[in-house]
C-alpha cells in the first residue's frame, strides 16, 4: 500500500536542506505521497529508506511513452480506481488498424484522416493518436511496404502488430528510430521479440491469455531487459475485457502484484461487430492504447467526446481565458455581456449570440471556471471582481455607452456592480437561449 505523507516524513532526514527543491522536508514527503517527487532528489536518503519508499511512491502504473515529436503520446502512470477519487492523467491512445493487405492509397487515405482529424469542444482540441499497422498478410516484406507508407505520409505515432519477428523487424526498419509500440510479445516468441524492442528502444506489448502467464511473460521480459511495457488481456469480449482490465487496475493500484503495474493495451477490432462498443469499453475502463478499425465521422466525434469527458480533471472545471471577446465586427455601440469562464457557459452563450447575427462583445471575468450560479453563491462572481475586469481588459474603450448586461442568475449583484463600476446594469435571461430575444426587445445602444 502507498504511504501517507506522514508515514514518508518519518523516514526523511528531517534536514530541510532545501536541495530537493522542496522548502521543507514535510513539502517534499506531501509531493512523494501524491507522486510529484521522485525519491532521488533526496541526497541524503539511506538505501534502506530508499527501498521502502521506492516501492510506495513510485506510481504503480508504469509510465509509457510512445512515439516521438509532437504527436507523440504516454500513458499509464496512473494512481486511483475511481476518477472521482482524484483524477486520470493520461487518456487512452485511439488508433486507427491498417492492413498490410491494403494497397497504398487506401493506407494512405486512412493514415490521412487520422492525421488531419481535428475536433474542437469547450476550446480544446480532440485528436486521433496514430495508427497500427497489422501484418495480415503474413509477409514481412509486405508488412514493411505498408509502414513505409504510413511513414512517407505522416509522422504519427504507429503500433507494429506482428506475430513473426521477422515481420517486425520489416517495419523496424522504417520508423525503428521513432519509438512504436510492439505488438508484440507472447510466450512463443518473447526472447526474439524483446531483442527487437530492446534493440530500438521501443515499447512492448505483452499478451497472455490469463494473469498467471501474464505475470510470468512480463517477468522474462523485463528480465531481458524491456522495462517500457503495456498489457494485452486478451479479452475476446468486451464483457471480459471489464472484467481482466477492472482487476488488473485494482491489483495494480494496491501494489499487489507489481508485474501488473502497466497500461492496458486493447485490440477492439478484434471484437467484430461489437468494434465500437468494445471502444467505448476500453475507453471507460482502464484502456491506455486502443486500436479499432477506421471509423466513420459520427464515431469518431462520439469516441473523443467520451474520452475527454472521462479525462477531464473533476477537480478542474475547463476554463476559458478571462478577457474580451468579439462576436462578430462589432462597433463602439454594440451590446456589452458579461458571463464566467466557466467553458460550458462561453460556448454555450456564444453559440447563441453568433446565431442572432449581432454584434457584440463578450467579457469574460474570472470566477476559477465556476458557473455563474456556484460562482454568486460562492462569492467568486462580484462587484470588485467585474470591476477589476473592466478595467484590466480596457472594456470602456471598446464602447461609447456604459451599458453592460449580466446573466439573470447574476442579477442579485445588479445593485452593487452599477456602484463599482458606474455602468448601467441590464440583467439579461437566465437561459442562453432566450439571449436572441432579450436583445432584440431590450437592447438600445
Amino acid at each position: 500500500m502507498a504511504l501517507k505523507a506522514l508515514d514518508i516524513y518519518k523516514l526523511l532526514p528531517k534536514k530541510n536542506c532545501k536541495e530537493c527543491g522542496s522548502p521543507t522536508c514535510l513539502t517534499f514527503a506531501m509531493k512523494l505521497a501524491s507522486g510529484k517527487a521522485d525519491i532521488e532528489l533526496c541526497p541524503y536518503l539511506d538505501e534502506n529508506a530508499k527501498a521502502v519508499l521506492g516501492a510506495s511512491t513510485r506510481p504503480p502504473i508504469r509510465l509509457v511513452k510512445v512515439g516521438v515529436g509532437e504527436r507523440s503520446f504516454r500513458v499509464g502512470d496512473e494512481f486511483v480506481f475511481y476518477r472521482h477519487e482524484k483524477t486520470f492523467y493520461h487518456q487512452p491512445a485511439i488508433l486507427f488498424r491498417i492492413s498490410d493487405t491494403w494497397d497504398e492509397a487506401t493506407i494512405a487515405g486512412v493514415v490521412h484522416e487520422v492525421r488531419d482529424f481535428k475536433l474542437t469542444r469547450v476550446g480544446q482540441d480532440l485528436l486521433l493518436n496514430g495508427v497500427a499497422v497489422a501484418n495480415d498478410s503474413g509477409d514481412p516484406a509486405a508488412f514493411g511496404r505498408a509502414v513505409a507508407v504510413v511513414e512517407a505520409n505522416a509522422d504519427l505515432p504507429e503500433v507494429l502488430i506482428a506475430d513473426d519477428p521477422a515481420a517486425l523487424e520489416a517495419g523496424l526498419a522504417h520508423c525503428g528510430t521513432f519509438r512504436p509500440l510492439l505488438d508484440g510479445a507472447t510466450e512463443a516468441n518473447a526472447e526474439a521479440v524483446c531483442a527487437l524492442a530492446k534493440k530500438h528502444g521501443a515499447p512492448l506489448v505483452v499478451r497472455a491469455p490469463d494473469f498467471e502467464p501474464l505475470v510470468a511473460l512480463v517477468q522474462r521480459c523485463t528480465a531481458l531487459g524491456v522495462a517500457d511495457l503495456v498489457l494485452d488481456l486478451d479479452a475476446p469480449t468486451p464483457a471480459e475485457f471489464v472484467e481482466r482490465s477492472s482487476a488488473v487496475r485494482q491489483l495494480a493500484i494496491a501494489r499487489a502484484v507489481p508485474e501488473l503495474g502497466y497500461p492496458v493495451y486493447y485490440d477492439c477490432s478484434k471484437a467484430g461487430e461489437l468494434a465500437t462498443a468494445a471502444l467505448s469499453v476500453g475507453i471507460l475502463k482502464f484502456g491506455s492504447v486502443l486500436v479499432t478499425g477506421p471509423l466513420s465521422h459520427p464515431e469518431t466525434v462520439a469516441a473523443l467526446t467520451l474520452r475527454q469527458n472521462i479525462y477531464t480533471d473533476p477537480q478542474k472545471p475547463i476554463q476559458m481565458t478571462p478577457g474580451l471577446y468579439r462576436i462578430g465586427n462589432p462597433g463602439p455601440e454594440a451590446p456589452m455581456l458579461m458571463t464566467v469562464n466557466f467553458s460550458l457557459t462561453f460556448f454555450t452563450l456564444q453559440g447563441y449570440l453568433e446565431s442572432t447575427r449581432i454584434p457584440c462583445y463578450m467579457l469574460i471575468v474570472d470566477t476559477e471556471g465556476q458557473s455563474v450560479l456556484t460562482a454568486v453563491a460562492a462569492g467568486k462572481l462580484s462587484e470588485t471582481v467585474v470591476a477589476e475586469a473592466i478595467k484590466k481588459f480596457e472594456v470602456e474603450s471598446a464602447v461609447e455607452h456604459r451599458k453592460l448586461i449580466i446573466p439573470g442568475y447574476a442579477s442579485p449583484l445588479s445593485g452593487a456592480i452599477e456602484d463599482a463600476t458606474k455602468w448601467t446594469v441590464m440583467v439579461g435571461p437566465r437561459d442562453a437561449a432566450d439571449i436572441g430575444a432579450f436583445l432584440e426587445t431590450e437592447w438600445k445602444g
